[in-house]
């Protein structure tokens, strides 16, 4: 079945479990950093599911709640009703996205769908609305004879690369059929620059179906390429020597009268004042926030220079070496593109930080400065200096360090999650200091 774009309630979903012969939901959501939670129910019982919620145990969830107060309950949004089309027609199988809540009905503080429209209620109060399209990279590698990853190349193709270089076109194909089942408008669909790499990208939407549609996406993803015998990764640099993955964030405002208040005609480069304060503001907090949109020790692999990530912290109507680039579109099609995220991050804390940031910028008119037209790559770091060019965090601990003195990000992901989030990066960061790496021992040990 397509997905019918009309199931908003509770009566389409049961309608569109009978017709389609659904036996069992998986019903999901997201704990702190992203990780997709599931377990399937039964269709019968689906009914009272949206009445009652299904109940289950927070404190298994990283970064939910304590042992001595671990019930919680999750009330399914029937607009994310979607079938999985790589399962059986007969007895198929649905997914379903909700909304985690307290035994009382009340929202949980920790849940990252509840942070996200929180910030978009900010936004409706200011009168706008915000639409995301993001830009999904990832590699498929090959599994080994018991089934695990590897990082063995699926081909050695490049950008825009067709057959025979392009070996996994067939898997990714299989992912575009699924997707526009699911709902999904595919806009682009290629191999990217390093071996083995994709992406796919599809039509902008609300930020709060994008945010479900990117975690839809990974799902569907790494299905399709694990029936093939391929293991498919979002992970943000898992090559040496070759580009990593991100995920743009391609972002827009919306007035009540649906209009793209980014857009400006009377202006030199038709960007709006709210455009200008909206792209200010990202500058000026995008430091606080990395840790959340570039979330692992591997995500600051990937932000160095020489691999086409952007490190810099400034804005370009074209140079592709500025971290937020405008493309040339006009009019409905305005958009600022926030260039550092990767696919690892949770995208509802990302979308909520990148959207408080903006509107924080429209609130105090922060002027983002002149468009940086130079390849920054080519300057020399004095050259920076003089032009008082920052950069991102170099690694995890440098983001969580930034992060942990924000009270912007406090404020925009509250308290619970806020100090949850940092401890576990901590955590990470800890252990990942302690560890010997290969690197290590073939730079050391045969010279120490």
């Amino acid at each position: 079945m397509k997905h019918k774009p009309e199931i908003q309630t509770k009566e389409d979903v049961l309608e569109a479990v009978v017709e389609n012969d659904v036996k069992f939901i998986r019903t999901q959501f997201t704990d702190t950093m992203g990780i997709i939670k599931s377990w399937a129910i039964p269709s019968e019982d689906l009914d009272e599911a949206f009445d009652e919620g299904v109940m289950f145990d927070g404190s298994s969830i990283e970064g939910f709640t304590r042992i001595e107060e671990s019930d919680m309950m999750l009330m399914p949004d029937p607009s994310t009703f979607r079938i999985l089309p790589w399962r059986p027609t007969e007895g198929a199988v649905a997914r379903i996205i909700g909304d985690v809540k307290l035994p009382n009905g009340k929202p949980f503080e920790g849940d990252p769908r509840y942070i996200l429209k929180k910030a978009l209620r900010e936004a409706d109060d200011m009168g706008y609305s915000m639409n995301v399209g993001p830009e999904l990279e990832f590699f498929l590698f090959k599994l080994d004879g018991q089934g695990n990853p590897t990082t063995e190349l699926t081909d050695k193709g490049g950008y825009f690369d067709f057959a025979p270089l392009d070996m996994a076109q067939d898997v990714r194909r299989e992912i575009d059929y699924a997707l526009e089942h699911m709902g999904f408008k595919i806009e682009a669909s290629h191999h990217e620059v390093a071996p083995s790499q994709h992406e796919i990208d599809f039509r902008f939407s609300d930020a709060l179906t994008t945010a479900d549609n990117v975690i839809t996406f990974r799902y569907v993803v790494k299905s399709i390429a694990n029936h093939h015998g391929y293991y498919a990764t979002f992970m943000p640099k898992p090559l040496y020597g070759v580009n990593g993955s991100g995920m743009h964030a391609n972002q827009s405002l919306m007035s009540q009268e649906g209009e793209n208040v980014f857009f400006d005609p009377n202006t030199p480069n038709q960007l709006s004042d709210i455009a200008r304060y909206y792209t200010g503001g990202l500058l000026e907090h995008i430091r606080e926030f990395a840790a959340i949109t570039n979330p692992t020790v591997n995500s600051y692999k990937r932000l160095v220079p020489g691999y086409e990530a952007p490190i810099y912290i400034t804005w370009s109507d074209s140079n592709r070496s500025s971290l937020i680039r405008i493309p040339s579109t006009r009019g409905k099609g305005t958009r600022v593109e926030l260039r550092c995220p990767d696919p690892a991050c949770n995208p509802y804390l990302a979308f909520a930080t990148m959207l408080s940031a903006g509107l924080d910028g429209i609130k105090n008119k922060t002027d983002p400065g002149e468009a940086v037209t130079h390849n920054i790559f080519n300057l020399s770091g004095k050259d920076r200096e003089d032009m008082g060019i920052n950069s991102l965090p170099g690694s995890l601990k440098e983001a969580i360090d930034e992060m942990a003195g924000s009270e912007f990000v406090k404020k925009t992901v509250g308290d619970h999650l806020f100090n949850n989030y940092l401890c576990a990066k901590n955590k990470e960061w800890d252990d990942y200091k302690a560890r010997v790496h290969q690197w290590e021992l073939d730079t050391y040990l045969s010279v120490l």
